[in-house]
């Protein structure tokens, strides 16, 4: 177990400030989110919660298309997440910048690359707190890199707000399930 950083050296990820999801505060010049969501109790569920976050389910069971590399979130290897349906959706190609599989912290973060909406850094780490409670921690840095981001003005921040609670939600269901 532990921590595991990249960029390989050939990444193209489209923002200087890669691994910064890992510490507080964040870089200056972008919009900022922390949404923290308590999704149960105990060990398993920690265990289980944070499988399904390296292994992409609880993106999936959110609703958005995951094509990875590898099974699992692996520090340098690309993913696309997209999102809608057919001919609109929109694809967001994304690097994983840092994985950490501790025994109290599972998660990753990922990082923009060219052709992506936004610019910056996204990171998904489940925590087993000393009481036991385990608690999903979305974190991001971004700016709007495209048109429609930039005329989606105040909607693109509620939009991210929403997918972080959202992540939280399935991951509780899951707890309790």
């Amino acid at each position: 177990m532990g921590s595991s950083d990249a960029p390989g050296p050939a990444s193209r990820l489209t923002y200087p400030e890669v691994g910064a999801t890992r510490r507080w505060p964040l870089p200056s010049g972008y919009r900022h989110l922390r949404v923290r969501t308590r999704v149960g109790h105990g060990r398993a569920t920690f265990e289980a919660a944070g499988r399904a976050v390296l292994d992409w389910r609880m993106h999936r069971a959110v609703g958005v298309s995951i094509r990875a590399a590898d099974p699992v979130a692996t520090p340098g290897r690309p993913v696309v997440v997209g999102l809608g349906v057919g001919r609109l959706r929109l694809r967001a190609p994304c690097e994983v910048v840092w994985t950490v599989a501790e025994e109290s912290r599972t998660g990753f973060a990922y990082g923009t690359l060219p052709g992506h909406p936004e610019r910056g850094e996204e990171s998904f780490v489940v925590e087993l707190g000393p009481d036991g409670s385990v608690v999903l921690t979305v974190t991001a840095f971004s700016r709007s890199e495209s048109w429609f981001g930039r005329a989606g003005g105040p909607l693109v921040p509620l939009f991210q707000r929403a997918y972080a609670r959202r992540c939280g939600r399935v991951l509780r269901r899951w707890a309790v399930g």
